[in-house]
């Protein structure tokens, strides 16, 4: 979604801004194929109950609110419901980081200006000094959104937030009882397996499977077997703590 613009609207300054997507999906994609011939499946829209395909043109969307009974809604109807923000982001508050649970947070993109803007400078530069976010509400996709504006590593960083009604936290789980041994080798076995967030470190091992056996396809190798190995089960918890600590020695 790069080079979209849109403008932050900061009392009654307009800066204008282009979204840079922060996240890349690697996930490697596969078409279906027709196992006889090996030539794409595609797939048609069919109505079961008038036995033919459908075009575009012939469709509504329908919301069921009785056993098969619906609600219909054409385009242009569905358009007229559109909350337009899709070219600005309107600041609506500044808060504190620290009050913004992380489930809330759902994707990021890093603001740009498209030339050399005061207002962008000045907006970032508060942004860093006020140590607190922007919430703005925007369109994206034609999807209404709030989002968050923060200061980050020089940037403007926007990052889309789930509504509280899409977010459902199960009550906390009842207090059980342990030793004081049991804690300290828990604690132990965390300080064995500290480290530093290095983020290049964690290797997306499945994909990088994927990746391999698509090269070794085309050359010709076969696929081997998996073979998985059955972990020790310990039944009593400060057994399999003292245990875990046993391959770290």
């Amino acid at each position: 979604m790069a080079n979209i613009n849109t403008t932050i609207s900061f009392g009654l300054v307009n800066i204008p801004v282009v979204y840079n997507p922060v996240i890349k999906n690697n996930d490697t994609t596969f078409n279906q194929l027709h196992k006889k011939c090996l030539h794409r499946i595609h797939y048609q829209k069919y109505c079961s109950h008038c036995k033919k395909i459908v075009k575009e043109a012939d469709l509504l969307k329908g919301y069921e609110y009785s056993k098969n009974e619906y609600v219909t809604f054409t385009k242009e109807e569905l358009n007229n419901l559109t909350i337009d923000y899709r070219e600005t982001l309107e600041i609506v508050a500044f808060v504190p980081a620290s009050e913004i649970d992380p489930f809330y947070y759902e994707k990021s993109y890093i603001l740009t200006t498209p030339k050399k803007s005061k207002a962008f400078s000045l907006f970032l530069e508060a942004l860093k000094k006020s140590k607190k976010v922007a919430i703005a509400k925007t369109t994206l996709h034609s999807k209404f959104y709030y989002c968050l504006l923060s200061y980050f590593a020089g940037n403007i960083l926007m990052s889309t937030i789930y509504f509280a009604e899409e977010v459902h936290i199960p009550d906390a789980q009842t207090e059980v009882k342990f030793s004081k041994q049991e804690m300290d080798l828990a604690l132990k076995l965390i300080n064995q397996l500290s480290s530093h967030f290095k983020p290049e470190t964690y290797q997306d091992d499945y994909q990088n499977q994927i990746k391999q056996a698509i090269d070794d396809k085309i050359n010709g190798k076969a696929i081997p077997k998996r073979t998985v190995k059955k972990k020790a089960s310990v039944k009593d918890l400060l057994t399999s703590l003292q245990k875990s600590l046993e391959p770290v020695k």
